[in-house]
């Protein structure tokens, strides 16, 4: 008879291998588990620690929980240039809860993936208002942007959310989350997602700083902006679809947010041919939904010439934005007045 084998090195070897394996496998496993139950953004993926809420966190991260509210029938997408809009005078003076999900530094990628997410959670919404800057003219198929965005945490593919998941930054937000849990007072952020940056650009100087005030008198270059002169406008295609698939009922708002007088293109200039092609598209896009309307802004006129109502020549200040929001509000009502007529 013989005894047993003796382990070779390599059989030791593949065995630990298989062992560390298994380990690292059920680690990730269990991690994985335990990040989907405590939900750390509260997505509504998992309810067990769900709460009615908003922990304080950025604006990328906090739309997932505002984005779902079924309280707010009504939502405002776009980035800097429309954040000042106040949903709560929009709802004041429509009767329509609104949300605010723009995002800073976001372009028509980002926002669309939003819309995306807020649809996903609001079969028949009464009111969209999306912001289109210069930022929607873009020529890239990708609609690429330079700033990082939580894409994975708003897909509808639960292999991606999971894969999201997988970051040092999320595990920081499960500690973060279940300390907030903890507290017998919840530190909140806005429900309704409005920012007000004004006074965050008046400590920044934007106010009364002679050098940014000669910033903002800068003239429009005479060229279009780098890949921003069509003759394709990807976005222009994308929001079509968006638009077509709207439930008939809601009022879709296009907005052309303001820009200061020498941030306008001059007639005739290469630059003036662009934008007013990449508006004729983003125009044509909205066609398709019958309860649409357009607000354009970004013309000239005496409030685009007033240095008073900007901080720079794309941010505007309180007085400004609460008429841009007034325009919305009586476009909403005629839109809906419209329908009860018909």
């Amino acid at each position: 008879m013989t005894g047993p084998e003796t382990p070779t090195a390599e059989t030791r070897w593949a065995g630990w291998a298989r062992t560390f394996a298994y380990g690292l496998a059920g680690l990730v496993a269990g991690y994985l588990a335990l990040a989907y139950a405590i939900d750390p953004y509260d997505s509504g993926r998992s309810s067990l620690l769900s709460v009615d809420a908003v922990r304080p966190q950025g604006p990328r991260t906090s739309a997932a929980v505002r984005g779902r509210d079924p309280a707010y029938r009504g939502a405002i997408f776009g980035n800097s240039h429309i954040q000042l809009i106040d949903p709560g005078r929009l709802s004041q003076a429509t009767g329509i809860p609104f949300v605010q999900l723009s995002v800073t530094a976001t372009g028509p990628g980002e926002q669309f993936t939003l819309m995306d997410w807020y649809l996903r959670h609001h079969a028949a919404p009464r009111a969209l208002v999306v912001s289109a800057d210069n930022f929607w003219c873009t020529d890239d198929p990708h609609l690429s942007n330079d700033k990082p965005f939580p894409f994975w945490l708003f897909s509808d593919r639960t292999v991606v959310y999971l894969r999201g998941l997988l970051r040092w930054s999320v595990l920081e937000e499960l500690s973060d989350r279940i300390g907030w849990l903890l507290r017998k007072r919840h530190e909140t952020a806005p429900r309704d997602g409005w920012w007000d940056y004004e006074a965050d650009y008046s400590a920044l100087g934007y106010a009364g700083d002679p050098v940014k005030a000669a910033e903002r008198e800068k003239p429009a270059p005479e060229a279009p902006e780098a890949g921003r002169a069509g003759p394709s406008f990807p976005a222009a295609e994308r929001f079509t679809a968006i638009a077509a698939a709207l439930p008939a009922e809601t009022a879709l708002i296009l907005v052309f947010p303001p820009i200061y007088a020498a941030a306008l293109p001059r007639p005739g200039t290469p630059r003036a041919r662009a934008e007013q092609a990449c508006k004729a598209a983003l125009i044509a896009s909205v066609r398709g939904h019958r309860r649409s309307a357009v607000l354009d802004w970004r013309r000239d006129g005496p409030e685009a010439r007033d240095p008073a109502l900007f901080f720079d020549q794309s941010h505007y200040r309180h007085p400004l934005a609460r008429k841009v929001a007034a325009d919305i509000a009586a476009a909403i009502a005629r839109l809906e007045g419209d329908a009860r007529a018909h």
